[in-house]
């Protein structure tokens, strides 16, 4: 029979409880002592040597904690290393092998830096929204949102160039100056609505920057308008290539056009038409300046006429477009969209009977596919 050590019987805990010190050379090496030697002595010479060798397990151990700590920082550098080159590899492929273009390379293929002036069209008639005085500056919300843009293009306010156009001419980005001359524009930035036939027929637009609805401005002794419905029948104006048309018609309203907005309130005022129906954001600003002869109507309806910058032919131009829209939606310390629509659209609501104007927020942007660095800020 095989002999059964009698340690297998132990309890587990008990066996390793059981510590026997290392066979270390010098603890073999004990001198016998002389028969002059006292115990007193022999007391005193392993109480010395016990101290030796627990001085000597405490170093070991010390040792070792040190040298697990070692290793420890050892690894966790040599990971913070590789993931530093991890990150230098993708910035180094994305620049040198491909990926979305920077600003720099945008800018350059848009032709940005080649022009001397930005030329921008827009309407000149829309209180609130684009209106040109003669004897003053260019006001509204439009052109608040141009020259947010031509900002952030590297343009000052005086290389920025605004000229009037007709509602027709928003697609094909001419404009007419003061002498009656033609002239093409960069970027039309003109209550312009963003629609599917629109862009089939080749406009490129940006991003949105407004939503606005559509609604109804009459004479003050006008009945009450609640609907499209209460205008079947009369004499509607609105603007040529407008997305109200359509709406309109359908409730079989006789519906003229003019390719200014003022033309309309001048058939208006002359009692050649019985409403104008458009954007309320263009309604609301000849409300707020004339409050004693128009009543504006709100229809209720639940379209939503988005506003977009046409930037012709340049999807480059486009991106930096999107880029600024971008910025000032997604970054909390840039308020100059706010600030537009506060000093323009915002005083401009009726407190006796408030219509709806347009979104008091700025719509939603998303982020431009624009190559940065990893240290670089987007938002900058």
């Amino acid at each position: 029979m095989v002999e059964r050590d009698d340690r297998e019987t132990e309890p587990v805990g008990r066996r390793f409880r059981q510590w026997t010190p290392p066979d270390l050379p010098w603890l073999r090496r004990r001198i016998v002592p002389p028969p002059d030697v006292t115990a007193e002595e022999i007391a005193s010479r392993d109480i010395a040597e016990q101290e030796i060798f627990e001085e000597a397990i405490e170093e070991v151990q010390l040792r070792t904690v040190a040298d697990w700590e070692y290793r420890f920082r050892a690894w966790r550098l040599a990971g913070l290393g590789l993931l530093l080159v991890l990150v230098l590899l993708v910035t180094m492929s994305r620049l040198l092998v491909g990926g979305p273009p920077s600003v720099t390379e945008l800018r350059e293929q848009a032709g940005v830096d080649s022009w001397t002036t930005l030329n921008i069209g827009v309407k000149d008639d829309q209180y609130g929204v684009a209106y040109h005085d003669p004897k003053g500056p260019w006001t509204g919300f439009d052109i608040d949102i141009a020259l947010m843009i031509a900002e952030d293009l590297g343009f000052r306010r005086d290389d920025v160039r605004f000229y009037g156009m007709e509602s027709e001419d928003r697609a094909r980005m001419q404009a007419t100056d003061a002498e009656g001359n033609r002239v093409p524009v960069q970027l039309v930035v003109a209550s312009y609505s963003i629609t599917d036939q629109r862009k089939s027929e080749g406009v490129h637009f940006s991003a949105p920057y407004l939503h606005t609805e559509q609604s109804v401005i009459t004479l003050k002794d006008h009945s009450s308008v609640s609907a499209l419905q209460d205008l079947s029948g009369e004499k509607v104006c609105t603007l040529s290539t407008s997305t109200s048309q359509n709406a309109l018609t359908d409730v079989e309203a006789i519906v003229s056009r003019k390719n200014r907005v003022r033309e309309c309130f001048a058939e208006l005022d002359d009692g050649k038409i019985d409403a104008i129906s458009t954007d309320a954001a263009i309604l609301a600003g000849w409300k707020h300046r004339f409050p004693e002869k128009y009543t504006h109507w709100d229809l209720g309806l639940e379209k939503v006429e988005r506003w977009g910058v046409n930037v012709g032919d340049n999807p480059a131009l486009e991106t930096l477009v999107n880029l600024t829209l971008y910025r000032s939606y997604a970054d909390p310390a840039d308020d100059r969209w706010e600030r537009a629509y506060q000093e323009n659209l915002q005083s401009e609501i009726d407190l006796e009977k408030p219509v709806p104007i347009a979104e008091g927020m700025q719509p939603r942007v998303d982020r431009p596919d624009v190559r940065h660095l990893p240290w670089e800020d987007p938002l900058g």
